[in-house]
C-alpha cells in the first residue's frame, strides 16, 4: 500500500511520528512550514529524522511534485496532526501547498483521505468543513487514543491511535473495546 503522510502545524506531532513508524514501508512524507516548528518543539525532531522511516519526502512548497497529479497512483492519504487550517483550505478547494493539493486529488480521484484532527473545542466553521468532507468520503478522525487498551505512557497512546488509523486503512485489525467477548 503507498501512503502518503502529510504533517501539518497543529499540536500533535508525536501522533504524525509514531504513524510513520508504524504504517507499511512505501510511505511519503511532506511536513508543512509549521509542521516542522511543532516536530521540533513537540518531540525534538527535524524532518530529516523521519528519513528512516519514509521512501521520500517531498516539500509542502512543491507543487510539482509527483503527487499533485493524480496520473500518480497513491492509495491514501492522511494527514496526522492536520491543523483546522489546512482542513478549512481542503474543504474550500484551495490547493495552495502540496499537503491541500494532495488533499484534493485525493477527493477528486476518490481514493481514501483520511484527516486526524488534533484541535479542541472545534467552532462551529470546522465543525461544518469536517462535515462537507466527511459527506464526501473523507475520514475525520479527531485525535482521540483509544483508551480501553489501558496505555501507561503517552508513547502508548499515540501506539494505540496510530493502530486506529491502520485499521481505518484496512492494513492492520486492532482489538476493540472487549473484543475478548466475543466469540
Amino acid at each position: 500500500m503507498r501512503i502518503i503522510v502529510g504533517i501539518t502545524g497543529s499540536s500533535g506531532a508525536l501522533f504524525g511520528v509514531q504513524f510513520l513508524k508504524q504504517a507499511p514501508p512505501e510511505k511519503y512524507l511532506i511536513v508543512s512550514r509549521w509542521g516542522k516548528a511543532i516536530l521540533k518543539d513537540e518531540t525534538g525532531l527535524t524532518e530529516g529524522d523521519l528519513a528512516p522511516f519514509v521512501t521520500q519526502t517531498f516539500s509542502d512548497a512543491d507543487l510539482a511534485a509527483p503527487y499533485s497529479s493524480g496520473s500518480n497512483r497513491f492509495d491514501a492519504f492522511v494527514i496526522i496532526p492536520c491543523s483546522t487550517s489546512t482542513l478549512g483550505k481542503i474543504a474550500a478547494g484551495i490547493s495552495d501547498t502540496l499537503i491541500t493539493r494532495v488533499a484534493n486529488v485525493a477527493l477528486k480521484e476518490r481514493r481514501r483521505l483520511v484527516i486526524c484532527l488534533r484541535e479542541t473545542p472545534l467552532s462551529t466553521v470546522t465543525l461544518e468543513n469536517a462535515a462537507r468532507l466527511s459527506r464526501d468520503g473523507v475520514v475525520i478522525m479527531p485525535i482521540a487514543p483509544p483508551m480501553y487498551v489501558h496505555p501507561q505512557s503517552i508513547a502508548d497512546i499515540a501506539r494505540g491511535f496510530a493502530d486506529k488509523v491502520l485499521g481505518i486503512l484496512g492494513i492492520r485489525e486492532t482489538p476493540g473495546w472487549r473484543s475478548e467477548d466475543i466469540e
